[in-house]
Formats: structure tokens, sequence, C-alpha cells
């Protein structure tokens, strides 16, 4: 799955840009990380990306073939989309709730098939014990887990998740993102919208910084320099290596913060 964006726009009124020729090119096989403050353009970008979104001007491909030229199944099985936040909404298992991804192949009922792949999903993900309970009666974590298995469901060329460790301690952070990168590994391509700078560097193999609604620098870890950190989220900071990985800790207090 190759994925290229050229000179992506979009606005939410007609007139103050929230993406602003947006370009940028993601590998086969890859994580991408987009990275920015609040208001940059992270959940947009991802949206216009999963055709939540209509862009107002830009191009959008996958393996060559532009979105606007697929239907809406046809995007369903090439693009899964794990929201930032999701409402608890109706009652659901969490069985059924994954099995709400297979909806782009199903005409009438599942097929033996889709309830080959859930099952296979639910084992992959360890969420068997909890496959009869009520997803509402989950802990976030737990329910952050079901719909990125929901996703996988669908067997998507190319996986979209808005901040999926938002909200999780740092046990589910290194749960939800380990699963993550191992279906990458093995079949899939990914973009993740994350704060956690340091999750980005440790999970991800590009990088995009978003400020302002465009694209300020990207390319692979390397991007992620104190210089381009300094002056994307105005906060000074210190880039050292552990254990090779790199790290980023703020350098000094902010706005009077103290830091311990």
């Amino acid at each position: 799955m190759k994925l290229k964006i050229e000179g992506l726009d979009f606005s939410y009124d007609g007139t103050e840009k929230v993406l602003d020729g947006i370009d940028l090119s993601l590998k086969e096989g890859n994580i991408l990380a987009v990275i920015g403050p609040n208001g940059s353009g992270k959940t947009t970008l991802l949206k216009c990306i999963g055709n939540i979104l209509e862009p107002m001007d830009g191009d959008i491909s996958i393996d060559g073939t532009e979105l606007v030229d697929l239907t809406r199944e046809e995007i369903a099985r090439k693009i899964g989309y794990v929201p930032q936040v999701e409402s608890r909404g109706f009652p659901s298992t969490v069985y059924d709730t994954v099995l709400m991804g297979r909806k782009p192949y199903i005409s009438w009922e599942p097929s033996e098939k889709d309830h080959e792949i859930v099952s296979n999903i639910i084992d992959k993900l360890d969420l068997g014990d909890m496959a009869m309970k009520e997803i509402n009666e989950l802990s976030g974590g737990q329910r952050q887990k079901v719909f990125v298995a929901r996703a996988l469901a669908q067997t998507p060329n190319l996986l979209l998740l808005d901040e999926p460790t938002s909200n999780l301690d740092l046990k589910h952070q290194l749960e939800v993102l380990n699963i993550i990168r191992h279906q990458v590994d093995e079949n899939m391509s990914a973009i993740l919208a994350i704060h956690d700078l340091n999750m980005a560097l440790r999970y991800s193999d590009e990088i995009v910084m978003l400020k302002d609604g465009r694209v300020y620098d990207s390319g692979g870890l390397d991007v992620v320099t104190q210089e381009n950190v300094e002056r994307v989220y105005g906060v000074k900071v210190h880039i050292t290596e552990h254990k090779g990985w790199l790290t980023v800790t703020p350098d000094r207090p902010v706005n009077g913060i103290t830091l311990d």
C-alpha cells in the first residue's frame, strides 16, 4: 500500500485553512507519526485521509488510485480508522463490536470467514476472556483495544489512529502500540496522530511535524531535533539517546511551572 498526498487544503468554514498545502507520502509497511501542538491539524488530516472529511483542494491516492474514485465500501476495505474519542453508544458485546469491522464485506449476514477473522483478532489481542462482555463495562484501555480490533477486522491496508494512547496508563499505552507495531510488521501501514514525542520516536518509522496546518518538517526520526521541537512547540527541550532510543525532555520551566 502506497499513500500519496499532494496539495491538500481543508477549511471548516470555507475561509481559514486548517490544512494548507499538505504534501506527504507513506512507504508500505511503515508507521508514520503525525506530531504537532493542539490545533495544528493532526485529527483533520487523518479524517481527510479516511474520507470522513472532504478536502477543499488537493489529491489523496492509494496505490495510484485517487480516493475520490473509490466507493465508500472500497475505502472501508482499504482504510481502518480508530478515532480519539468514541462514545460508549448502544450496548454491544466485544465480539459484536469487533464484528462490525467486517461490515464492508458482509452482504446479508456474516460468513464463516468473517467469524473466523474476528475470532483470530480477538485471540491475537488477548480479548477472549471478555468477548461476551458488554463493551460499556470495560475500562478505557480495554475499550481502546476493542476499537483497534474492530479496525483490524476490516483487514485494511492502512490503519489510521487518532491519539491511540490518550487517557491510557503506561502499561496500556505500550500494549496498544505494540499491537499496532506488530500488525504493521505483518501486513499493513499505519498513521498515528500522537502527542507523546517519546512514544512517536519509539514506535514510528517516519515523522511529519505539523505547525499551523502546514508541514513544518518530515522524514525519518532525525527530524525530531531540538531546534524543530522548540520552534514547533515553543518549548525548550533537551534530546538525548538512551539504549538506542531518542528521548525528548523539557529543558526548563514553562510559564512559571517548576519541573521537579
